[in-house]
């Protein structure tokens, strides 16, 4: 009989450490003692545990990041009342965005009650079962009444999301649409077609913001909403008007805004011009909008306008909101969802729209003009920068107005657990960024006159990481900037044809240093015509701290000039390069993938070396294998004795380093492996995270084939043994992979010796 050990018990389904927040590992489940620690009897020491202390549940289960999403299914989106069992798919399909985009796992549940009472007793129940509560697809004025009393009975986060998503993302857009166009809410005139869920939730979310009560008119399917109205719910009469208008055209004259949360084409493209000057409309019905974009874009040039289509600009979708205003609220144990939560969500969403657009974004929609503007008033729902946005924003909103019951202290560690929920594990990168923000340095990029190198200066600038000095032609660099609507404000510009004293100065130098080895004064001077040679002259007189190049050339050529001008370090006879690997397990490192053919067993030692410094300078441990197809001389051949022989050799030069080999690339990364068939190696307890290979052919394939199937993030390569920071791009990389190399460029820079 298998023995259960309380603590081991508690430990198997403990969800988070005491004090911590973090994704919940998956448990294994492949033994008779995982399946007994599991269920029964070890599950029975998590059930007492709650049993005296409630909270528990939390720590113990999976409740802390489990939200139900529930319908009646009677006002499906444009679809009407359907009932439950058909609004089925629309459920489980919500479930899936929340998994998507925060990482929250789902439960779909629909319910047979059209009666409050009993849809209200039935949610309630629930609440021992769930972290939070998404309310879905139910009809006005029911949803009023269910939300409100559900908010007040129930202990943890509630939403529905058709009222509120729908508000925050439109109180985001209407904000910065206001900015652009030069009004204040509190002066604007508001016109409303549709008086459901949705536009009673915007309208007291825009009170919230400023707007005059006396400035909104609203109309539904029966007409104006009046004083004198009686088929309608309070909530809704609030929004009553007393203006001496009859119908949507006197309505519409000089008015400032149109918010359509109604039905297709119910807005006359002419009513557009009686609008006010620079009038802002939002046609939200789907698929079809009050107002065709196209017509409405034709009829007036001054106009802005956003709808809920992704054909169209400025697309309000209400995954921009509930995914992370669900994700803050979870991680603070918050006890609702209240006004200044979703506030919150409304201004992280505004902001955001105010940085740069990630190249990622641009990509994931062939668009590379985005910027914020009268076509870009909120966030794609692609980007991935929203849940680190708009979840500390609503998390901190709970910790302020009192509804939470968990105190986040570290706000850095909490966006990088946010991060870790989609996979997207930037920790290593996030600890460069943030020591290059301490201190930045002037990087030159050698080749500015591409899009690419400009977006990346716009985004280091922005967020203090270095002093982008971009090389080339003035007017070109700018062209592409307007093209592309980028900022270079704060960066430096240098066309080098037309800084003859300085080329001068700079050919004698390069003339001095490498004359008994060819170089004339006249080639000096020609070589300094060329950008590459230049970039590396700045950074040996000190005019510039570090070199990115290579975006554009291959790898040979553009290292040539910074060996020639700034050569390697002392004592280091051959540079090499090494490529990070970013996996969920955590940072993997490969050399040399780039520079060294095929090195010798003396080469490969040094590159071994320089690799395990630059491990170090990654604030990782190096634990280094030496790769073969061979597994301690299981095979013969040049190449496994070459391996082996650069092994002896360097735990002779390097005896405090963790290294062993040769041994294939699947056993180096496995400690199973190495645990039961080669127990004596010193890798056997964790396995190697840093593999040196023994040419670059094998290298190279390795990295680029995990980049393309694996779904890592390669970053590199990183040129490593250089008497001064020099790092040559991937041919084609992207702006992510510049942003990131001139990240480390300007850390190698700060750290006076030499560490890359």
């Amino acid at each position: 009989m298998l023995k259960i050990n309380k603590q081991d018990a508690l430990n198997y389904h403990s969800q988070e450490p005491a004090g911590k927040l973090e994704v919940v590992p998956t448990k294994p489940m492949s033994t008779q003692l995982d399946l007994a620690l599991a269920y029964s009897p070890g599950v029975a020491e998590p059930c007492k545990a709650i049993a005296e202390n409630p909270d528990d549940v939390y720590k113990y289960t999976a409740k802390g990041n489990l939200v139900a999403v529930i319908s009646n299914g009677t006002a499906v989106l444009g679809l009407g009342n359907i009932g439950p069992a058909a609004s089925k798919p629309v459920m489980e399909g919500k479930g899936v965005l929340f998994k998507k985009f925060a990482g929250i796992d789902c439960f779909d549940i629909e319910i047979d009650a059209t009666d409050p009472d009993e849809f209200i007793r039935i949610v309630k129940s629930l609440e021992p079962t769930f972290g939070g509560i998404n309310l879905e697809d139910i009809k006005a004025p029911e949803c009023f009444r269910i939300e409100t009393e559900l908010r007040e009975k129930m202990n943890i986060p509630l939403m529905h999301d058709d009222q509120h998503g729908t508000a925050i993302i439109t109180s985001a857009a209407l904000l910065n649409a206001l900015e652009i166009v030069g009004k204040k809410i509190d002066e604007v005139k508001l016109v409303v077609s549709g008086a459901g869920a949705a536009a009673v939730s915007c309208l007291r979310l825009y009170l919230a913001l400023g707007l005059k009560k006396e400035n909104i008119v609203v109309f539904d399917k029966d007409g104006l909403i009046h004083e004198r109205r009686t088929n309608l719910a309070p909530i809704q009469m609030q929004f009553a008007t007393n203006r001496a208008v009859n119908n949507l055209e006197e309505a519409m004259e000089g008015a400032d805004v149109f918010l359509g949360l109604s039905a297709a084409n119910v807005l006359p493209a002419g009513l557009l011009l009686k609008m006010a000057d620079n009038p802002i409309v939002f046609a939200l019905a789907n698929p079809d909008p009050e107002v065709s974009y196209q017509l409405a874009m034709a009829t007036r040039d001054d106009l802005i306008m956003a709808t809920g289509r992704s054909d169209h600009p400025n697309q309000v979708n209400n995954v921009l909101g509930f995914p992370y205003i669900f994700r803050g609220a979870l991680d603070v144990r918050a006890t609702e969802i209240n006004e200044a939560m979703k506030l919150a969500a409304v201004h992280a969403l505004a902001e955001l729209s105010k940085e740069p657009v990630p190249e990622m974004v641009n990509k994931a929609y062939g668009d590379n003009t985005l910027a914020f503007g009268r076509n870009y008033l909120i966030p794609k729902p692609l980007d991935p920068r929203l849940i680190t946005t708009v979840s500390p924003a609503v998390a901190k909103a709970a910790m302020e107005s009192g509804v939470a019951r968990v105190t986040i202290e570290d706000w850095h560690a909490y966006e990088d657990q946010l991060r870790a929920r989609l996979g997207v594990n930037q920790k290593l990168m996030n600890r460069i960024t943030s020591a290059a923000r301490a201190n930045p340095k002037r990087v030159v990029f050698a080749e500015a006159d591409n899009y690419k190198i400009l977006k990346a200066a716009q985004i280091l600038q922005d967020e203090g990481v270095c002093m982008p000095i971009l090389l080339g032609p003035q007017e070109k660099i700018e062209a592409i900037a307007r093209e592309n609507s980028l900022d270079l404000e704060g960066c430096e510009i240098i066309n080098i044809l037309k800084q003859d004293a300085k080329r001068d100065e700079f050919a004698n130098l390069l003339y001095q240093k490498r004359q008994r080895r060819g170089m004339t004064l006249y080639e000096g001077r020609r070589l300094m015509r060329e950008r590459n040679y230049y970039a590396a002259m700045m950074v040996e007189t000190g005019e510039a701290d570090a070199c990115i190049t290579g975006l554009t050339k291959d790898y040979g050529k553009s290292i040539i000039p910074s060996l020639q001008v700034i050569g390697t370090e002392d004592g280091v006879k051959r540079v090499s390069s090494m490529y990070i690997i970013q996996h969920k397990k955590g940072p993997y490192f490969f050399a040399d993938t780039t520079v060294n053919i095929n090195p010798t067993a003396e080469e490969m030692v040094e590159i071994i070396g320089l690799t395990a410094r630059a491990v170090r300078f990654f604030d990782a441990v190096p634990r280094v294998a030496v790769i073969s197809y061979s597994n301690f001389g299981s095979n013969a051949g040049p190449l496994p004795e070459k391996t082996r022989r650069a092994t002896e050799l360097a735990k002779q030069r390097f005896p405090d380093l963790l290294i062993d080999g040769e041994m294939q690339a699947n056993v180096a990364l496995s400690p199973a492996l190495l645990q039961e068939h080669y127990g004596f190696s010193p890798l056997a307890e964790k396995g190697a995270n840093t593999l040196i290979f023994p040419n670059v052919e094998s290298g190279n394939i390795a990295y680029k084939v995990l980049q393309e199937i694996s779904g890592t993030e390669v970053i590199g390569p990183v040129l490593m043994g250089m008497r001064k920071p020099v790092h040559i791009l991937q041919l084609g990389a992207s702006v992510r992979d510049i942003v990131n190399m001139a990240a480390i460029a300007v850390v190698d820079a700060q750290t006076g010796s030499r560490a890359l």
